[in-house]
């Protein structure tokens, strides 16, 4: 028999008969199944209350739910109902509904937490129904509901348990008008909201300081601290420094333990304000807190093995503690020091800091070492080095006391907090987190073991701590040094040996590469590769060797300055690392390779000369013992092996030397190569065998990565194979068409043809690659493109859609790019081949074949902007597909396609109006500028798109300027029953098309969104015309319609300011890496641009 629950559910759509009185067991057995329920119940259950939620109704019977209902999930249903209707149908309710709902929410809060107990056990409930008061507050405060905050002030008075929650209100309010406000609503209301808030905040002040100064009620007291944390970021500074709220906070509430974390966050923020006129204020506050953490926290204190022995509570208060310490001197230190004569609050925070900082805490640690950045780069900036020439020849470099230049004599500052900068160096190069380079690991289980995955937050965490090592080592490098060569030391001599004690003293040693003078990077680099190899022979078994040899490459790569002035040493160096090349430890061989490219960029012009005491240049020795070096390494290694040798080739300046080390590099590949070609003269089967296939692809990788690193002049090679090259790629061609026709599309999966076809994509990368770097122009043209597009084009066009090869359009795509409008005539051929065939595959949905997708548009990009010229030439069907294909692209979910596909139109939107189309661009406007128009504002308004409002904004600006400016010179209006004669005179034709236009997407914007006013739309559009020539204006204004727009619909608008937060940190980006390349050492060696770091 079925279930009662089953049965019950039969009658489920009884529920959306609102004809009826609604049956509450009814919903909540509906409710009930859809979390408890097997997967056929969830589902009927989910299609009737999704049914019943879009119902333009449901939010009438809200009341019935939340009162007659006993069970929490259905009130929740319930709440959610009325949530969707505040935030998407409000302003089209009546007033008295509206009042209606505003006093039913006002008096169930009201009811549920003017009671102690029913506040604790219905917290979730009344947390919903807090966050629905506060979205009604968003439509109503202060317009129509002027007095809410003197209600709320007043009622809180009268109650300790309904004052607890009207500060969660208060809380949560604040939160949504001054945090949360950016996208949400429009900016004039967010700023009315703001003033609204500031101007009412005596009333909501007075009220936190009568809670904090008489309430017992603990419960309470915390809310009130919670919800002026929040304030504390945006009231008058006057409420905090003209009243005794931070001496009620330091010294009534930090003591305390269950208020000491809250209280430590609101001080934390005040902190974090950075004004003059309040200096004496905020040395007072400073010093009280400094008095009772001395007695909280005494000095003596063994912070670190307090925090792992702490509870829950006692964590957060340390953590808490570094964030207020860090922030405080970040933004008043140097006030401390003027008005603390002895110093002593500032050092005794500095010594705290270091006692936080070993803490075994990784968030903990971040928290110290964002402050200890600030602080040691502020120090050096103070007075920086002084340089002669370039950032790596610094002519006075400030060492420790004693010496001429010594802090001591010079720099008092620097002098001041030696002691405590010297303990600073000890932890941060105790602690030092894995470079990027390092490979070889210890993982968990204690094994020396590869990294596969890398670990971004080491990365972003050992960048940061370099940074500051770095600054450290400039302030006094004599005693980096010391504390490095004596860690060194103890690891020669087994005092201190363990694998975590290398790896990070050794990673710290890399880390301060070009942060000394040469000389004494000489010798102290010297003196650690000495070490660390004697190490090398010392130890015994193949970890400690791993471990060992991982850092004594990562070591020697961080320093091509010092390589590239000691030939001696590189070459010995280079032979050492053809030595790990045959260790079989894992990562040692990756390792060693990846070191061998970087040296290999960095002083290349070392390999191609001949050196003092050599009878040939390195890089012909290397050349000729090639097989040796290479024998014991994995495929992707040896492309490795044979880039980091093209680096060296390509520093040579003698083109005919550089020609001969170019043919002798690639005669091992070009030997097998032969062979195989021979072979398959006499037998085309060979080319079905999978072990031949495996062997040309990996040959074409070594290619490509040589020719990466050579450039142009690898024509040499290139030429050798090409022919050969194409005929394989055809030959590969029709086998794939054989299998699939015998076999159907899915023999594609098989390895033999996964591997023939990433052949032919190795082909197209390898020729790509070169054009790419090719100068010149006329020889592509001539020699490369015509048998090129003879192998690739048709067999592109006559494939099925599983066998095209989407690097067939990127390596259009890179020729189109590179010979620009040299390649114009080709371009019809090219189309005639991929654009048809391509649109086929990708225009039924947005998600298949994404390789293809992004490499069709950004070739029509590429033609767009370099080859316009053929754009004109084709018919008008076939124009017209191509701008349908374009408005296909912006539709995309894919965001880089969406993007490009707007570049594009904004690029031929750019081109048609030079003057020098002035004769077809008539044509073009009479009969695309309405539809471009209507699909851009469909679109622009369609929340699921993702392209740049940067870039819709500069296009719609870009087309109500054209038509406002008169480049439109024929008239655009398309009414046939009007009766006005067409205009004879430009002007005449300006002006009828504006106001055309004007009308147009007024009755255009006025069908989509029957909701807005007559006036609302009236002014966006006046906007349009009067704002398109101020960028940044338009941008705003096109946002606020677009937040009216969803504010209606209740979706989403966090995506309206991603431009403006992907700008802001491209600028922070930008800025920070100006002040890194200042500072000799900041950025990694292999960071910094090659010019000049060959000789």
């Amino acid at each position: 028999m079925p279930s009662a629950s089953a049965m019950r559910l039969s009658d489920a759509q009884q529920l959306l008969d609102f004809n009826h009185k609604l049956d509450i067991g009814l919903l909540d057995t509906v409710v009930n199944a859809m979390y408890n329920g097997n997967p056929e119940e969830q589902r009927l259950s989910q299609q009737v209350l999704t049914s019943l939620k879009d119902h333009p109704d449901a939010w009438t019977r809200v009341d019935t739910i939340l009162e007659y209902s006993n069970n929490s999930q259905t009130k929740f249903f319930a709440l959610q109902i009325l949530e969707a209707v505040i935030n998407s149908r409000w302003k089209v309710l009546p007033r008295d509904q509206c009042e209606g709902i505003k006093k039913y929410i006002v008096g169930l809060i009201i009811k549920t937490s003017s009671d102690s107990l029913s506040l604790e056990s219905s917290w979730v409930y009344i947390g919903k129904l807090n966050m629905i008061l506060v979205q009604i507050l968003k439509q109503e405060w202060p317009k129509n509901w002027p007095t809410f905050i003197s209600e709320i002030v007043g009622a809180s008075r009268t109650n300790e348990s309904l004052c607890q929650n009207n500060m969660v209100i208060l809380k949560l309010l604040s939160e949504e008008v001054f945090d949360f406000s950016e996208g949400q609503i429009v900016q004039s209301k967010a700023k009315h909201l703001k003033d609204s808030m500031c101007n009412q905040f005596s009333q909501i002040f007075q009220l936190c300081q009568f809670v904090l100064e008489n309430s017992q009620n603990v419960r309470l007291v915390e809310a009130t601290l919670g919800t002026l944390l929040r304030f504390l970021s945006w009231i008058p500074l006057g409420y905090i420094f003209e009243t005794n709220l931070t001496d009620t906070l330091s010294w009534k509430f930090f003591n305390v333990p269950v208020f000491r974390n809250v209280t430590l966050m609101c001080l934390t923020e005040i902190a974090g304000v950075t004004v003059a006129q309040y200096d004496e204020q905020f040395v007072h506050m400073f010093d009280s807190v400094m008095t009772q953490l001395k007695q909280m926290l005494p000095l003596e204190t063994n912070v670190k093995e307090a925090y792992n022995s702490g509870n829950d509570s006692d964590q957060k208060f340390v953590q808490n503690l570094s964030v207020f310490l860090g922030t405080f001197l970040k933004e008043h230190g140097r006030l401390l020091e003027k008005r603390d004569y002895s110093n002593k609050s500032s050092f005794e925070a500095l010594q705290y800091l270091l006692m936080l900082s070993q803490v075994d805490d990784i968030e903990i640690f971040k928290i110290c070492l964002e402050f200890w950045n600030h602080f040691a780069s502020e120090l050096y900036r103070e007075s920086p080095p002084l340089y002669h020439g370039s950032p790596s020849t610094p002519l006075i470099l400030y060492g420790g006391s004693g010496t001429p230049n010594s802090p001591a004599t010079t720099h008092p500052r620097r002098h001041l907090y030696q002691e405590i900068m010297s303990r600073l160096r000890f932890i941060i190069i105790s602690r030092m987190a894995k470079p990027e380079e390092v490979l070889v690991v210890e993982n968990d289980q204690g094994e020396v073991v590869r990294e596969f995955m890398k670990d971004t937050d080491a990365i972003t965490l050992y960048k940061s701590m370099r940074e500051t090592l770095v600054y450290l080592t400039h302030l006094d490098f004599v005693d980096t040094e010391r504390i490095m060569t004596e860690k060194l030391s103890n690891q020669v001599n087994g005092s201190e040996w363990s694998w975590k004690n290398l790896n990070t003293l050794c990673w710290a040693i890399g880390s301060i590469s070009g942060a000394m003078l040469e000389d004494d990077e000489k010798r102290f680099l010297v003196l650690v590769i000495k070490d660390l190899l004697g190490l090398c022979e010392q130890k015994r078994g193949k970890d400690n060797k791993a471990i060992i040899a991982s850092n004594i490459m990562y070591v020697v790569g961080q320093y091509p300055r010092f390589l590239r002035a000691h030939w001696k040493f590189l070459k010995t160096v280079v032979n050492k690392l053809f030595e790990f090349m045959h260790e079989t430890h894992d990562g040692v061989q990756d390792m060693a390779c990846d070191t061998f490219i970087k040296i290999s960029q960095k002083c290349r012009r070392q390999f191609v000369n001949i050196q003092v005491g050599e009878v040939m240049a390195f890089v012909d020795e290397i050349i000729s013992n090639i097989s040796n070096h290479i024998c014991d390494l994995q495929p992707q290694q040896v492309h490795t092996f044979y880039e980091a040798v093209g680096y060296m080739v390509s520093s040579q300046t003698d083109s005919v030397t550089q020609k001969r080390l170019v043919e002798s590099l690639m005669m091992l590949p070009n030997q097998v190569w032969d062979g195989i070609i021979e072979e398959a003269k006499n037998n085309t089967a060979i080319l079905r065998d999978h072990e031949v296939c495996k062997q040309i692809l990996n040959i074409l990788r070594t290619n490509v990565r040589v020719c990466r690193a050579i450039g142009h002049v690898f024509f040499v090679q290139l030429g050798r194979i090409y022919l050969d090259m194409l005929n394989i790629y055809k030959c590969f061609s029709e086998n794939i068409s054989l299998e699939i026709a015998c076999q159907g599309e899915i023999v594609t999966k098989q390895p033999l043809i996964k591997c023939v076809m990433g052949v032919k994509k190795e082909i197209l990368k390898l020729i790509s690659t070169w054009i790419g770097n090719a100068n010149d122009p006329q020889m592509v043209i001539e020699h490369f493109v015509p048998p090129l597009f003879d192998a690739v084009l048709l067999d592109y066009k006559n494939n099925v859609a599983c066998a095209r090869e989407p690097e067939v359009l990127a390596t259009m795509t890179a020729i189109v790019n590179k010979l620009s409008h040299h390649l114009t005539p080709f371009v019809p051929r090219i189309f005639d081949h991929v654009f048809n065939c391509t649109l086929e595959m990708i225009n039924k949905e947005f998600q298949e074949w994404p390789e293809s997708r992004t490499n069709f548009f950004l070739l029509i990009h590429g033609v767009t902007q370099h080859c316009f010229d053929s754009l004109l030439s084709i018919p008008p069907e076939v124009f017209k597909l191509f701008l349908d294909a374009i408005i296909w692209g912006i539709k995309h979910a894919m965001r880089s396609v969406s993007e490009t596909s707007l570049n594009i139109l904004h690029t031929l939107l750019s081109n048609i109006t030079l003057e020098k189309y002035s004769t077809i661009s008539p044509d073009f406007f009479r009969t695309y500028y309405t539809e471009i128009l209507t699909h851009l504002f469909a679109l622009l308004s369609d929340s699921s798109q993702c392209g740049s409002l940067n870039t819709y904004s500069t296009i719609l600006a870009t087309m109500f300027s054209i038509c406002e400016t008169g480049k439109i010179s024929v008239s655009l209006v398309t009414n046939p029953s009007s009766p006005s004669p067409a205009p004879t005179n430009h002007a005449a034709v300006v002006n009828d098309n504006v106001t055309y236009v004007k009308q147009f997407t007024a009755t255009m914007l006025r069908n989509a969104f029957p909701h807005l006013t007559p006036k609302q739309l009236e002014l966006f559009v006046t906007g349009l015309f009067s704002l398109n020539q101020d960028n940044a204006q338009f941008k705003e204004h096109l946002r606020d319609f677009l937040v009216q727009i969803r504010e209606f619909r209740g979706q989403d608008d966090s995506d309206l300011y991603l431009d403006e937060k992907e700008l802001t940190l491209k600028q922070a980006e930008e800025e920070k890496r100006k002040t890194q390349i200042s500072v000799p050492g900041i950025l990694n060696p292999h960071e910094i641009p090659d010019d000049g770091m060959q000789d």
